[in-house]
């Protein structure tokens, strides 16, 4: 804190920037790891649920607690495109109680598409951490050549190559590869981990 307090305008965008690209980064993770636990768990229930019934529209009636997991959605997704199937025989007049699912490619387009939408959920937000990742050092590095130019122009005023006339130069720009480098570093665990 007392860097960024004595570090020069530039120093201080550059940290600014920083920090929101962290705070951003670290909200984002902190609340899909609740979201995956969330749906770890309802996930559990559902299959438990769903091999336990021995009717679909029981699966069915369970599934508004379970919103949850990624499960549901690809259940409701296929059981809607099966219930369909087994009206439009009914509404064709089929003597027969038995119905038969007429297409398994219907079945299987609709839970391509679920899956699709639960992936696109499930994902949501991790492309920041990604950004985080790739940006950020950029950023720092961007911090850390003002702070190096800040130096020199300190030596060529001062005359002097002293320590005490490159120092805040060179730890402004020191602090700031550090802070690009904070930012980056969990936001890029942080994606891996989520991404597997």
């Amino acid at each position: 804190f007392d860097f960024f307090l004595r570090s020069g305008p530039m120093a201080k965008v550059v940290l600014g920037v920083l920090l929101l690209f962290s705070v951003g980064s670290w909200g984002i993770l902190l609340g899909k790891l609740v979201h995956l636990r969330r749906a770890s768990l309802h996930s559990r229930t559902f299959l438990e649920v769903f091999h336990q019934s021995k009717r679909f529209s029981e699966v069915a009636a369970s599934t508004s607690k379970l919103f949850a997991s990624p499960l549901v959605g690809l259940f409701q997704a296929g059981y809607a495109e099966i219930d369909a199937q087994v009206k439009a025989q009914g509404e064709a007049g089929t003597s027969s109680q038995r119905f038969r699912i007429k297409s398994l490619e219907g079945v299987e387009r609709s839970l391509r598409r679920a899956a699709g939408v639960e992936i696109q959920l499930l994902a949501k937000g991790t492309h920041f951490l990604a950004t985080t990742a790739a940006a950020t050092p950029f950023i720092g590095l961007f911090g850390t050549v003002w702070g190096i130019m800040r130096a020199f122009t300190d030596i060529g005023l001062s005359g002097s190559t002293s320590i005490v006339a490159v120092a805040p130069g060179i730890a402004e720009a020191l602090v700031n590869t550090a802070a690009g480098l904070a930012a980056a570093i969990p936001a890029l665990i942080g994606y891996n981990y989520l991404n597997n």
